[in-house]
């Protein structure tokens, strides 16, 4: 595996230790649905969590969540609106979803993240 693929693989790992350490239940990772992936799909009460993982090596060429493009956000729609019709008997009728992006960079030895919930809107 590319040292990129496996940074983003440990990415993706550590924003689901943080998101079910801040009470999110995990649906789905790496949802695909046509040519969109989901990285992470999640519950908090009545909340459908959709969440995109970035994973930086550094800051040198920007913030993680700033390689968010807006071709990667009608795509993340799609997807979402795709799996709420999936599994749509599992859910209340009153189930919002909400986009988020866990940010996440080298910081040393370690790693630092980045939660950020109401990343973008949808319309």
């Amino acid at each position: 595996m590319a040292e990129h693929n496996e940074l983003g693989k440990l990415g993706e790992d550590l924003a689901a230790e943080h998101l079910e350490k801040e009470n999110y239940k995990i649906l789905e990772r790496n949802w695909v649905y046509k040519n969109a992936e989901v990285d992470i799909l999640a519950q908090k009460e009545n909340i459908l969590v959709v969440v995109e993982v970035k994973t930086r090596s550094s800051l040198d060429f920007g913030s993680p969540q700033d390689f968010v493009k807006p071709k990667k956000i009608q795509l993340l729609i799609k997807a979402v609106n795709a799996y709420i019709n999936y599994r749509e008997k599992d859910f209340e009728e009153d189930i919002n979803v909400r986009f988020d992006i866990v940010a996440i960079h080298k910081n040393g030895e370690s790693f630092a993240i980045e939660h950020l919930t109401d990343a973008f809107y949808h319309f």
